[in-house]
């Protein structure tokens, strides 16, 4: 009877801790990400405030690349704090994909992943916590997906053609199956689309 309870309750345990890696992806119709900060702002309104809020209340850790960890710790470092946004930033735990960084980071609560990427994300969603979001990181957005570790895929399509610069998924050859879980369109004509691996969908319902 005890060792029935110690096992429900380690796999009760083991449900608990189990955190989502969700990456949340601002895009072009024709799929460019880069630079959002040039092209996405015009589309802001209460809708997508409201969006970002609960992406912020659900999730307490970032997973960044390189790159993109440069760029924002250069804005949001230097942004004064008593907004939501800017408090979430700076205070939240920052992991950081880099084979080039070193130690100490420079930007507040930051942590550095250099080797064994996908064995400390395995890691990092067996911690107790909540969500773990990444933001850009196209490159490791599509490692992740394509090592069956992210579970969501979040992406805010904005009714602009770009014609140019770095694109979500631009591998040639790249293909991984998605199932549209959620769906949202805000009077701007922003389309907020969730995502999940096929594979995960097929096993919760087998």
């Amino acid at each position: 009877m005890a060792d029935r309870e110690t096992g429900e309750v380690q796999e009760l345990t083991k449900e608990v801790a189990m955190r989502k890696v969700v990456a949340v992806e601002f895009v072009s119709v024709d799929g460019v990400m880069e630079s959002p900060e040039e092209w996405a702002s015009s589309y802001t309104n209460d809708e997508m405030e409201e969006a970002n809020a609960s992406g912020m209340a659900a999730s307490d850790a970032l997973l960044l690349g390189r790159m993109t960890y440069e760029q924002m710790a250069a804005f949001w470092s230097n942004q004064p704090g008593g907004t939501p946004m800017v408090d979430y930033i700076n205070s939240v735990p920052k992991h950081v994909v880099s084979g080039t960084l070193e130690e100490p980071l420079g930007w507040n609560n930051s942590i550095l992943i250099r080797d064994n990427v996908a064995e400390e994300v395995s890691r990092l969603k067996q911690q107790l916590g909540k969500d773990i979001a990444i933001l850009g990181s196209g490159a490791l957005v599509r490692s992740l997906l394509q090592d069956d570790l992210l579970d969501e895929l979040r992406l805010i399509i904005h009714p602009i053609v770009l014609g140019s610069g770095k694109r979500l998924f631009e591998d040639e050859g790249y293909r991984k199956p998605l199932k549209l879980v959620d769906s949202k369109t805000f009077a701007t004509g922003v389309l907020y689309l969730t995502y999940r691996p096929a594979r995960q969908e097929e096993g919760e319902s087998g």
